[in-house]
């Protein structure tokens, strides 16, 4: 079944990880042998071959760049000069992809049809390039509100104004403060040129803010379920009904702290709590009580964000296994037609009404 995965971090794999994602996982694992610069090495879960195995043809791939001042211990960049250079290196690699047929940029209805066309062929699907929209997770690489033209023209079309921690826009997870000055230029300047909001990772006083000032179409591209896991990153039941009033689109994230209470990064393991395919559809079918339907819920996988295999569902190889989800759905009671809506529907639909 086609697929569409609403959050992939590729452009940080390719050049901070240095993945060549042309290769299949199997070889660019075998390349990280011995080494331990970053937690996951050896445990990447995708690659452009692995996206096309699993029929995944459609995803919104992510610019990021933080900038963190002086006080601020999380890693990132000392100016958001050099934060938005960064996410031009990131740019010029999806270019570069495009180039080599291995992509293909979608930015309106025009190449979405087009894109769709393309995968509805019953042929080889290893030849097809991988449509991407291209998101910014964090706005703290946008040096002033002016940039943001500048992003739109090379094909911006969804932002999440925070991140984790601080952000220059907006807080984001771990973090507390109303939207600044700056944010609210920048939500204001989004609906202007009809970027999608992006909820994820804002921290609640600015979620609320961000609703009540942005007035165009929003989703959260890679969020769970507070009611299930209790942490500031995952979405209260509150904050949950308030997207779905706006015709939002949650997806759902793979990160095994997300789906495990008190996990500890590098000790637990998935195979010791259970975590599962099926532990990201109780976060979903959650989504689906509260809305009373299944028209809210995608794939936001968020695989190979900063973790690999190590924190994971463990039934998930590579993310190729996403095919694994209808019949686990289809267990769960959901019939095709809301299968076609969680694996691809509900995202196209909302793509088409926000670039009609």
């Amino acid at each position: 079944m086609f697929t569409i995965d609403a959050h992939l971090d590729l452009s940080m794999n390719a050049l901070e990880w240095n993945r060549d994602l042309t290769r299949p996982v199997s070889e660019i694992n075998a390349r990280e042998v011995g080494l331990k610069d970053k937690p996951d090495r050896g445990n990447a879960v995708v690659s452009l071959p692995e996206l096309r195995k699993g029929n995944i043809g459609l995803v919104v791939a992510t610019q990021i760049a933080r900038y963190v001042a002086p006080d601020n211990s999380l890693p990132g960049w000392h100016s958001p000069a050099q934060a938005w250079a960064q996410t031009q290196g990131q740019l010029a690699w999806f270019q570069a992809m495009v180039d080599q047929g291995e992509m293909s940029q979608i930015r309106n209805l025009d190449e979405l049809n087009k894109h769709l066309a393309l995968w509805e062929i019953e042929d080889d699907n290893s030849v097809k390039p991988v449509g991407f929209i291209l998101s910014l997770e964090g706005a703290d690489s946008i040096i002033d509100v002016s940039y943001l033209e500048k992003a739109y023209e090379y094909g911006l079309r969804a932002l999440g104004p925070a991140h984790y921690g601080p952000g220059r826009y907006a807080h984001g997870t771990d973090a507390s403060a109303p939207l600044s000055q700056n944010g609210k230029e920048l939500l204001r300047k989004m609906d202007e040129l009809g970027i999608i909001l992006d909820a994820t990772h804002l921290c609640d006083q600015a979620f609320w803010e961000a609703l009540d000032l942005y007035q165009g179409p929003v989703w959260a591209s890679h969020n769970n379920c507070r009611a299930l896991v209790d942490h500031n990153r995952q979405f209260s039941d509150e904050m949950i009904k308030a997207l779905i009033e706006r015709g939002a689109v949650i997806g759902g994230a793979m990160d095994a702290w997300m789906l495990s209470p008190g996990w500890e990064r590098g000790k637990t393991t998935p195979q010791e709590r259970n975590v599962t395919l099926n532990t990201v559809l109780d976060h979903l079918d959650h989504i689906c009580q509260v809305a009373g339907n299944a028209n809210h819920i995608g794939i936001g996988s968020d695989l190979d964000g900063a973790f690999g295999k190590e924190q994971a569902p463990y039934d998930l190889e590579s993310i190729k296994d996403l095919d694994k989800v209808p019949d686990l759905l289809r267990i769960r009671g959901y019939s095709d037609q809301d299968v076609a809506k969680v694996m691809h529907g509900n995202w196209l639909n909302f793509l088409k009404k926000a670039w009609a």
